[in-house]
């Protein structure tokens, strides 16, 4: 059966809808429920290639990043402790020098080495959902994560360049956008925040107190369109522009305490879980049938998850061995990057379609492994 628009639009409907009901009698969490209905219907052919279904689901994985930006407390991090950042860098090292052994020994393609260390905090924004953002082990997540993930979106938009234009001087080219972007972004933030100090009624003038018209969710989208723009017209990593997008907000417009409510209820309503539902679908089921897929990908699960904890024990002078393991965990679902890494892999023919196929069972059996150990671990004394 080949889905038209019509069946596709009818069955993203239902499986939004009904997935919270499915993850509720299941006791599974919702984003790992939704990957496996996608791989379910795209293999029943409910679900198949649409140009607007892979657009909108493009739009929720910017999306999922601009409310992890929006997540992160950028003064916090800042305030954080010197020992705080030097064992969050340390964690950082570790995990990539055991990526790098971990590929030597079990003679692994560098493009799964690289994939290895990744970090992205898309889906610790999930979380902060289910769990008190103010517990100890997610706000140590977040802080590690901020760090990798930018270290990671830096290193994905460097990889994809790489691919498309060699190692040669356009890629020392397209490095020196993104430093540049980096920097503009950083005088921007400067010279806001001496603005805002200056005229702090000019926040509230963005963003008035008595909001008649949402003109803070029209400003937040701007910023998160703007942003993305910026990345297309430089040809970098859409990711990094929608991060940093959010990121803006929750530093200039804390203020706005519902804002983060408002956009949340969006994106975790509609526009992630189409973002899910897309991954689940471009697993093709019948792959779990050739040889070296499941076993691959368990191995690559396996391997991500224990150089995360054995570099976790860096962590453990911060807060307890108990907040040390949920954060090691919370940083094992590194899906979005994950995902994209193994997308512009096969599509550069640097990895074959089994490679390409353990890598996104990888990610999808981390996100559910990962959920549910820590679901289990927050119900521990």
């Amino acid at each position: 059966m080949i889905p038209n628009s019509t069946t596709i639009i009818l069955t993203l409907s239902l499986l939004i809808w009904l997935s919270p009901f499915i993850a509720k009698i299941i006791r599974l969490p919702i984003a790992p429920v939704e990957i496996i209905l996608g791989s379910l219907f795209a293999y029943l052919g409910f679900i198949d290639d649409n140009p607007y279904f892979d657009l909108v689901a493009q739009t929720g994985f910017l999306y999922l990043m601009f409310l992890a930006g929006m997540e992160v407390d950028f003064k916090q991090l800042l305030n954080s402790s010197k020992m705080m950042i030097k064992k969050a860098i340390l964690f950082l090292i570790f995990l990539s020098l055991l990526s790098v052994l971990a590929g030597w020994l079990f003679d692994l393609n560098n493009i799964i080495i690289i994939s290895m260390p990744l970090i992205s905090v898309g889906l610790l924004a999930t979380l902060s959902k289910t769990y008190d953002k103010n517990e100890k082990w997610i706000s140590l997540a977040f802080t590690v994560g901020v760090l990798g993930e930018v270290a990671s979106v830096t290193a994905l938009t460097v990889f994809d360049a790489a691919t498309k234009t060699g190692f040669n001087l356009h890629l020392l080219i397209e490095i020196g956008y993104l430093a540049g972007f980096i920097l503009s972004v950083f005088m921007l933030y400067k010279i806001l925040k001496i603005l805002f100090w200056w005229f702090p009624e000019f926040k509230h003038t963005l963003i008035p107190r008595f909001d008649t018209a949402n003109q803070d969710i029209r400003l937040a989208m701007a910023l998160f369109f703007i942003f993305i723009a910026i990345m297309l017209s430089l040809g970098l990593e859409l990711a990094l522009g929608s991060f940093i997008a959010g990121m803006a907000i929750a530093i200039f417009f804390h203020h706005q305490h519902s804002l983060e409510e408002k956009m949340s209820s969006l994106g975790f309503g509609f526009l992630v879980p189409i973002f899910f539902i897309h991954v689940g679908s471009s697993f093709d089921l019948h792959s779990l049938l050739a040889e070296g897929v499941v076993s691959g990908a368990l191995t690559i699960t396996i391997i991500m998850i224990t150089i995360r904890i054995i570099s976790a024990f860096v962590l453990r002078g911060i807060y307890t061995h108990k907040d040390a393991l949920l954060t090691a965990f919370a940083l094992s679902m590194p899906l979005t990057l994950l995902i994209a890494v193994a997308t512009i892999g096969d599509d550069a023919e640097l990895i074959t379609h089994l490679e390409y196929y353990q890598l996104v069972l990888a990610s999808i059996i981390e996100v559910i492994v990962s959920m549910v150990v820590i679901k289990l671990l927050t119900k521990l004394d």
